[in-house]
């Protein structure tokens, strides 16, 4: 970006934001989206040239640096135009808005988005990067720029009509009403068959490249493996968790994932980490190493979370938002090496099994250096080499920590360091889980500390949330995907931890979200609470993109909630939001991997278990983790202490617990469903036994 010696800095300087603060020095007179940039566009008659981007987008940066940082082609910008630029991730309600009119304009979208608005807040043009200037068939910036300049001058009344019929499309793809159709096992069952049909068998992934995680499509096959008994359905998802795991997308030294591959075999990502994609993708092997029991899944599970602790937690708790591609200007050099520098930290003997291992030869496999991958089975590695498995894996940790320790001297990439509360609420449900399955409390631990960090620091002064803190300062109305995925997050908090606080927290949110988002009239939720501010639109977001949508978390959140609590005007709701999408389940079900899932827990068999205490610890923590090591998705666990009698029990909780004792000494599970129990069972090994790999099979 630009160095501040060079140029004075502009308003973006007063933000909080990292990704606007990087273009505080462009000499493009910058404005922050607020009232100030508004009315002198209205006042001066000009039209808005808005660029929305992120932090840790590789193509924000390229754009910044060719063209903001360009005095030609600022001084045309700030002469002809009232320049915005926006973080997509603080304002995202304004991110989905004009995306849709840059796809009906152009068919394709993506970041940087640059839109040019009427002082009315209506597009009339558009598109994403522009290079400086006009090469390999596209137009340059400095072009488009004179062009809706011209335009606006000279054809106003046509850019208006235009903006005025866009504006009209983009309004009724934001009410996303359609036909509703029944909620059956079916649509389940079709999804799974489309997901199977578009799995690439060689590499894993869906479609060509550019291959994108998809860890919700990987938790519907998951679950349709488990409905259905189709064996392919597992071997789909398997095959992509292997595949990513060894690939280039996995950062196989400090532990994570990239955003995405650029090619088939998942070995050249877009380098940025995004807190999302490893919020998402921690469940999915979670699941499927409850699924198979392969312990390479809890390992990338646990090694992917400690990075997380290692790099994106703050002090307070709190999870940071991303980390950049780039460091010291260049793409991926943070994460790649040579062939000598493996031989040089590592020594020969160590050297030659990691290199074999780990795809490192002097050519490099990208751009002459080599993104650390693993190819081949490693017992196929250690055939070849002669080495004993044992001996390989040996050599392969102590070089994993050589070089993680070199790469700890590098340059680092830069990082977002503000906090989302939908993303955190994403996290706080991948560490809980991890806790649970993999019986480590210091993910329950560290989950904790951010939901208590975001339930007292990034609220207003009515307690209703926020949706980003950064520097000490929580801001920004919080949009319907904080309070679903929030929820969703303090209730598998609980599972992990049976602090009932946490419930409570979760119906005040939900009585929150229920009041200011829900659409009682044609159902569904909107992305913005009632008293948002008045945009061109307002959203009721129904598809999937790179995070859940805020209505398939919904109806994630409250489903699992009122099992819980008992409280059946949740899971109405919830099933009136399914309705809501029940049309893109049967016509595009590749879209709503989230909503499928919650559309698999309300189909069920569905569990509320219970868990006694008896008197003995360990028998106690033995059952507890029978239940979290199988892969039974559709369950919720609740648990009551020994002696707590039932005038005692948490409010929330009451319907659930109450009349749940123990007999004796011996833990007991009582496993209900909509409230009607099975008869109870006794004892660790009784727990064990009546989780048989059969139960609750769901019913086609």
């Amino acid at each position: 970006m630009s160095d501040s010696s060079q140029f004075p800095a502009n308003r973006l300087l007063r933000e909080s934001s990292p990704y606007l603060r990087q273009h505080a020095y462009n000499p493009v007179d910058w404005y922050p989206w607020g009232t100030e940039a508004l009315e002198e566009s209205r006042n001066q008659g000009k039209p808005i040239f808005l660029s929305i981007g992120y932090s840790a987008c590789h193509w924000c940066h390229v754009m910044a640096h060719e063209s903001f940082e360009n005095p030609h082609i600022a001084a045309l910008m700030n002469e002809h135009f009232i320049n915005i630029k926006v973080d997509r991730e603080e304002r995202p309600d304004l991110d989905q808005i004009y995306m849709n009119a840059v796809q009906l304009l152009t068919q394709r979208g993506g970041w940087p988005m640059s839109v040019f608005l009427t002082p009315a807040l209506q597009p009339f043009y558009g598109g994403t990067y522009w290079p400086p200037e006009s090469r390999h068939g596209m137009p340059g910036f400095d072009h488009v720029l004179e062009e809706v300049h011209n335009a606006w001058s000279e054809r106003r009344g046509d850019c208006l009509k235009g903006a005025e019929k866009l504006t009209r499309a983009i309004q009724q793809i934001a009410k996303a009403e359609s036909d509703q159709t029944t909620l059956r096992p079916e649509m389940l069952n079709n999804a799974m068959q489309t997901l199977i049909r578009v799995t690439d068998r060689q590499h894993g992934g869906f479609g060509r490249e550019p291959k994108f995680p998809h860890a919700m499509d990987l938790r519907v096959l998951l679950r349709s493996w488990r409905r259905f008994g189709n064996r392919e359905a597992l071997d789909c998802a398997v095959l992509t968790l292997d595949r990513m795991a060894n690939g280039g997308i996995y950062d196989h030294l400090g532990g994570g994932f990239h955003r995405y591959s650029t090619d088939s075999k998942w070995l050249v990502p877009h380098f940025e980490k995004m807190l999302y994609d490893n919020a998402l993708l921690t469940p999915a092997y979670l699941e499927a190493y409850q699924a198979t029991g392969n312990p390479e899944y809890a390992r990338v599970a646990r090694d992917t979370l400690d990075y997380v602790l290692r790099e994106m937690t703050q002090p307070e708790g709190g999870f940071y938002s991303t980390q950049d591609a780039d460091s010291e200007g260049e793409e991926g050099k943070f994460f790649v090496w040579t062939a000598d520098e493996v031989d040089l930290a590592l020594g020969l003997d160590d050297a030659r099994l990691f290199k074999a291992a780990y795809d490192v030869t002097p050519a490099g496999n990208w751009e002459g250096r080599t993104i650390l991958n693993r190819p081949r089975p490693l017992a196929d590695v250690a055939r070849e080499l002669g080495v004993p498995e044992s001996v390989l894996g040996a050599a392969l940790e102590r070089g994993r920590q050589r070089l993680l320790q070199i790469r700890k001297t590098r340059v680092a990439p830069g990082r977002d360091d503000k906090v989302l509360v939908a993303w955190n609420g994403m996290m706080i449900s991948a560490m809980a889980m991890a806790a649970q399955v993999l019986n480590e409390p210091r993910f329950a631990s560290a989950a904790t500390a951010a939901a208590d960090f975001v339930l007292t620091k990034v609220r207003d002064a009515d307690n209703r949330l926020l949706h980003s803190y950064k520097d000490g300062v929580a801001r920004l109305n919080a949009y319907l995907d904080d309070y679903a995925c929030l929820i969703d997050g303090l209730v598998d908090l609980y599972q992990a931890t049976f602090q009932s606080h946490y419930v409570e927290q979760a119906m005040k949110l939900a009585a929150q979200m229920l009041g200011r988002f829900f659409d009682s009239e044609r159902g569904g939720f909107f992305y913005t609470p009632f008293d948002h501010e008045t945009l061109i639109a307002r959203n009721k977001e129904c598809h999937d993109g790179s995070t859940p949508s805020g209505n398939s978390m919904a109806a994630t959140a409250l489903l699992r909630l009122s099992r819980l609590t008992g409280r059946r005007d949740l899971e109405d709701t919830s099933v009136q939001t399914l309705n809501f999408l029940s049309r893109q389940f049967a016509e595009t079900p590749s879209s709503v991997g989230q909503g499928l899932i919650a559309l698999d827990f309300w189909l069920g068999p569905t569990y509320e278990m219970v868990l006694a205490d008896g008197a003995d610890p360990i028998a106690n923590d033995a059952a507890l983790r029978t239940l979290h090591g199988k892969f039974l998705p559709n369950k919720v666990v609740a648990r009551r202490r020994q002696l707590q009698t039932d005038t005692g029990l948490p409010t929330s909780l009451h319907p659930l617990l109450r009349g749940k004792a123990s007999f004796g000494s011996e833990p007991t599970l009582f496993i209900c469903e909509h409230g009607t129990c099975q008869l109870p069972v006794r004892g660790a090994n009784g727990v064990a036994q009546a989780l048989t790999a059969d139960f609750g099979r769901a019913v086609q």
